[in-house]
């Protein structure tokens, strides 16, 4: 089995076994869902320039959209690819997260009678059902809701012989027992289903609600988190995980929780309820202590490094690499610092000896970028996202750009992984890279050019 999703997404034909494949690829390594990205991308282009009309090529963008969590887009082509169980299986699944439950419920006993996965399809088609009848019942219709129920429930009996020890079928189980309230046995079923699969979106869920509901929170947090690692994720995970930052105070997460929401669904109320909400109490709350550590940080990384007693060597490089202050050198690397010319080990212990006399590290404040830990003022704005196109195109690796060996060997010794982390560096940073040189500059700007980017400074 090929691993390469570009390949996969590209198979003809386009069957069960190419989706098998695409699946376990992304499951095993979810970063592989930006080459997916980029797939989905390249397909859609093709179809704009050329179209080809075909339900298959409809049905390759569909399953691809709904994979990465874009049910919207991703429905409305695997309508056009007609009556076909792989595409209506989808888009079950595409109803579902969008909580449309009778045209889910509908389209999975389609894809179960079509012969596509046809036990899971059943077992979906218990999970759709069950959900528009707890709707039904909380709109008042509770005979009908609960006779979708009970429905339900007989589906599950039926497949218990055949696919009793698989992962979804505890997990709707589980979720049954949940929604009666019998939350001791659901979470028994439901972790039985993430033992069988670590990933399952929908029983990492349920088990982060029934935590929510008893008051664990940092349960909840935990299970919430790693429900929203790997697409499709279920659009009430993030705005339930947005809630309970905000009880933590912790509004810059909540925010960044609302606005993955928003970027699915722009018009979801409650997300876009919860965001202002969020952004006013983050304006509203003041922490002194916070504040006064915020403020002696900040006047320690704004010492010019010339104030410090270095070399002449070490001075000189830092001085090229426009490195003017403490706080600069906790935005740079190990790597970086050795890959400039005649700067080496003797320099760098210097620096790093230099630096643990005040309390701070070389690359302290990218870490901290991260995890919001020490070197980011707090209180910043976060960057606005960049439309998910460009955000392909930055988390293309490297290596995509077909870089000479030297290019590319520079790239290696900055520790440079992708375009996006190229695009961010200035060719005077390059320049001062050991045996790079205005050629390699002049083809690095080339290839970004290609791309629609440009070195940071250009």
């Amino acid at each position: 089995m090929t691993t390469d999703v570009r390949a996969i997404m590209d198979r003809t034909p386009f069957d069960a076994s190419a989706v098998a494949d695409l699946r376990e690829v992304l499951n095993r390594d979810p970063s592989r869902y930006r080459t997916l990205r980029d797939a989905v991308s390249t397909i859609r282009d093709r179809e704009k320039k050329e179209p080809s009309g075909t339900p298959e090529a409809h049905l390759r963008l569909g399953v691809g959209e709904v994979l990465l969590g874009r049910y919207p887009s991703g429905l409305e082509n695997l309508k056009r690819a007609g009556e076909l169980g792989m595409a209506l299986y989808f888009q079950g699944l595409a109803n579902e997260n969008l909580q449309k439950f009778a045209e889910a419920a509908e389209a999975f006993a389609k894809s179960a009678k079509l012969g596509y996965d046809a036990r899971n399809s059943e077992l979906r088609r218990a999970g759709a059902l069950r959900r528009l009848g707890r709707m039904e019942e909380a709109d008042g219709k509770v005979e009908a809701g609960r006779a979708k129920v009970e429905e339900a429930k007989k589906i599950l009996d039926g497949l218990e012989s055949s696919v009793g020890s698989s992962a979804e079928y505890h997990f709707q189980r589980g979720a049954i027992l949940a929604a009666e309230g019998e939350l001791e046995q659901a979470a028994v079923e439901l972790e039985k289903a993430v033992e069988l699969d670590r990933d399952h979106n929908g029983a990492l869920f349920e088990l982060a609600y029934i935590n929510d509901l008893h008051g664990n929170d940092e349960a909840a947090v935990d299970f919430y988190k790693r429900c929203t690692e790997r697409p499709p994720v279920p659009l009430a995970a993030w705005i339930n995980l947005g809630v309970l930052y905000e009880d933590e105070m912790k509004f810059r997460e909540a925010e960044q929780c609302y606005r993955q929401v928003l970027e699915h669904d722009p018009n979801h109320p409650r997300a876009r309820l919860f965001l202002r909400d969020c952004q006013a109490s983050k304006g509203m709350y003041y922490d002194e202590e916070a504040e006064k550590g915020y403020t002696v940080l900040k006047q320690l990384l704004e010492i010019p490094v010339t104030d410090f007693e270095l070399s002449v060597r070490s001075r000189n490089c830092l001085r090229k690499m426009n490195i003017r202050t403490l706080g600069d050198l906790t935005r740079t690397t190990e790597a970086a610092l050795l890959a400039s010319k005649n700067f080496g080990e003797t320099s760098l212990a210097e620096i790093k000896e230099m630096m643990r006399s005040k309390g701070v590290r070389l690359g302290m404040a990218l870490e901290g970028a991260e995890r919001g830990g020490p070197g980011v003022d707090h209180r910043a704005e976060p960057v606005q996202e960049v439309s998910p196109e460009v955000q392909a195109l930055l988390n293309k690796p490297i290596s995509e750009l077909s870089l000479s060996v030297r290019a590319r060997k520079c790239m290696s010794k900055l520790n440079l992984q992708t375009v996006g982390d190229l695009a961010r560096r200035s060719g005077d940073d390059l320049l001062e890279c050991k045996n790079f040189g205005v050629t390699s500059l002049n083809e690095v700007r080339d290839k970004l050019a290609a791309l629609g980017l440009k070195l940071k400074n250009d």
